[in-house]
């Protein structure tokens, strides 16, 4: 109900100055400050990364690779056995002297219990166990029952269709040494991104988020973890009170409570896990949906702790706030062009060919920091990096604006069902040359401690 209260204000609010705006100003005014505001955050973000990188290249701050503590690696496998296996073997061969691996079978129907059974006896720092029907729902609940056993100082959870190369935790874990770093996330990467439109617009997707989380990263700002590949350390795990089982997005909602109890969140963008992309449409929904839903629910529930905390620090505070706007904004935008369209039909006194500009503009500026995106992480060129940006631009479109205008509805007036909506691994088509590189690299690794 608090939710519902503070969700409700804060629309009423929006509409109220949309109200005013509408009827005392010129209301792209209003429009154009949030995309200058938008503009110059984007650019202060890119420019402390360019000073950042000129620091490092004059003086290089190398890697502190004896820094080793142990690893609990905990993987949730809900009706997971196309895929278990292969992950358990993937993430088996990392090179790290100390780290165990635990999975969870979280009440599945199929024989993901009976595939863990079986391929135990060859993984000698595997534990693996089966939560009843009746547990409590949730990757959350997962992820505080595996922490009960779990022996690791830190914290690595990855989703049942995660691959990763040999050198994940060696090139991972020194960002997590420094005393006020709680947890460090790996850049994701699609691993089918060459299946069809919708994998390879979620990996444009993934790439523009590796983007603004190096410029969060790069400000010191609110980096968020993205579930898949999070390392936290164990100690702030305890200070927060572990996962909270009341989530539907439990990395997005540790990153909040990190963060309010002053610990720093880093992004790692040279460290990458690979996953599977969604290649149908109607699950795809499903996962967005979750996505969103749980990112406004995580700010709603902690919004006094967030303006509260003596313990966040004010860059943190700041940038936050910052990205609240990227669900204030579909509202905005789609109530401004709704009502100057009105009044052009009512032959009133309009701006709707500026409000349709601004759009417009509004879409560019997704186009240029998507373009930047492809170019750096994908490498494309140019002619297609353009085609993929306007088509991936499109598709966020489409995808976000309509579900956060729902989330938003859903949030207010219909009832909080903790729905998990877990994401089917084991259904995409993978055809990529990142999955053939890494398994060269665990044959190679094989075959050297073979001659060794």
């Amino acid at each position: 109900m608090r939710e519902r209260i503070l969700l409700l204000s804060i629309i009423s609010t929006l509409l109220i100055l949309l109200y005013f705006f509408q009827n005392h100003m010129n209301t792209p005014c209003a429009f154009m400050t949030i995309l200058i505001f938008m503009a110059v955050y984007t650019t202060y973000m890119q420019i402390a990364f360019k000073h950042r990188q000129r620091k490092q290249r004059k003086h290089p701050v190398e890697k502190n690779y004896d820094y080793q503590p142990y690893i609990s690696i905990m993987i949730p496998a809900h009706n997971e056995a196309e895929v278990i296996e292969e992950t358990i073997k993937n993430i088996s061969a990392i090179e790290y002297p100390r780290y165990e691996i635990i999975v969870i079978d979280d009440r599945s129907t199929d024989n993901t219990y009976d595939v863990l059974e079986k391929i135990a006896p060859n993984y000698r720092n595997l534990k693996y166990f089966s939560r009843t029907k009746e547990a409590f729902p949730g990757k959350s609940a997962v992820l505080n029952d595996a922490l009960k056993i779990a022996k690791g100082e830190a914290i690595l959870v990855f989703d049942a269709d995660a691959r990763v190369k040999p050198d994940f935790l060696k090139e991972l874990i020194p960002a997590l040494e420094p005393q006020q770093v709680g947890a460090v996330q790996a850049r994701k990467v699609i691993i089918n991104r060459n299946q069809n439109f919708l994998t390879r617009c979620q990996d444009n997707e993934m790439a523009v988020d590796t983007h603004f989380q190096v410029g969060r990263d790069s400000v010191k700002g609110a980096v968020e973890l993205r579930g898949n590949g999070e390392l936290i350390k164990r100690v702030a795990l305890e200070d927060v009170n572990g996962w909270n089982i009341n989530t539907v997005t439990d990395d997005l909602d540790m990153s909040t409570r990190l963060q309010i109890k002053g610990w720093d969140v880093r992004f790692c963008p040279e460290v990458c896990v690979y996953e599977e992309g969604v290649p149908s449409y109607i699950p795809l929904l499903k996962q967005r949906r979750r996505w969103i839903e749980g990112s406004i629910r995580r700010y709603l529930e902690h919004f006094s702790e967030v303006l509260t905390s003596g313990d966040m620090s004010l860059r943190v505070s700041l940038d936050m706030t910052a990205y609240i706007t990227e669900f204030i904004l579909p509202i905005w935008m789609v109530s401004e062009v709704a009502i100057q369209s009105y009044r052009f039909i009512k032959d009133d006194q309009n701006w709707i060919l500026s409000s349709m500009a601004l759009s417009i503009l509004m879409c560019c500026f997704f186009i240029v920091a998507l373009f930047y995106s492809l170019r750096k992480y994908v490498k494309l060129k140019p002619l297609e990096n353009l085609k993929q940006s306007i088509e991936t631009s499109i598709y966020i479109v489409v995808l976000w604006f309509p579900l956060a205008i729902f989330i938003i509805f859903k949030i207010i007036f219909m009832k909080n069902n903790m729905d998990w909506g877990k994401t089917q691994h084991g259904t995409a088509t993978i055809q990529n040359d990142i999955l053939i590189e890494i398994k060269k690299n665990i044959k190679n690794e094989a075959e050297e401690l073979t001659n060794v």
